[in-house]
């Protein structure tokens, strides 16, 4: 490939997920041996083994003359096709969030700088570090209520907020026993 010539990368080419190591290595793959990732891919592997032997159990009694064992020689496949999509999710997750070059601009999306975010109030508040986000809180809006479009009032809400209330002042009394 000549030096002066750049390339555009193919739109299916997920640059995201490559490691420092370059393509078809290794390198970047060590975080997904942990502790927590073994038992993570021994669960997955066991669940999609059970899966797909359910599903030929239930083949063998659907060819056995139990006609509702066809749905289900049709669905334990895809309980382990589920399984697998939600690990390689995770571990795609896993590889692009521990990735430092999956972002292009850190700073952008860390929010504002430090020194322009408020001191916190509580001296036990955990410590707001440049990579760590603003948290944002709800706001609470006071709504009134809506008037009527005409600008009366209802005369039947009025009757039945009268009728509400009288229930809520006489707790023993039953709907029957009002005298509106």
């Amino acid at each position: 490939m000549p030096s002066g010539r750049v390339t555009k990368p193919r739109p299916d080419y997920d640059a995201v997920s490559e490691t420092t190591g370059g393509p078809g290595t290794l390198v970047g793959m060590n975080r997904l041996w942990t502790p927590a990732w073994i038992v993570r891919h021994v669960a997955m592997v066991v669940l999609v083994a059970g899966c797909l032997g359910m599903g030929w159990w239930q083949v063998t009694r659907a060819a056995g003359g139990n006609a509702i064992s066809f749905g289900y020689a049709i669905e334990w496949p895809v309980f382990a096709g589920f399984v697998i999509f939600v690990w390689w999710r995770e571990v795609r997750q896993t590889l692009r969030a521990a990735d430092p070059a999956s972002s292009a601009d850190p700073a952008a999306s860390a929010g504002p700088a430090p020194s322009d975010r408020p001191a916190p109030s509580d001296a036990l508040a955990p410590p707001v570090t440049a990579g760590t986000p603003a948290v944002r809180r709800p706001v609470r809006v006071v709504r009134a209520p809506a008037a009527p479009a005409d600008g009366a009032d209802d005369a039947e809400l009025a009757a039945y907020n009268s009728y509400l209330s009288w229930l809520n002042a006489n707790p023993g009394a039953r709907p029957g026993d009002y005298p509106g």
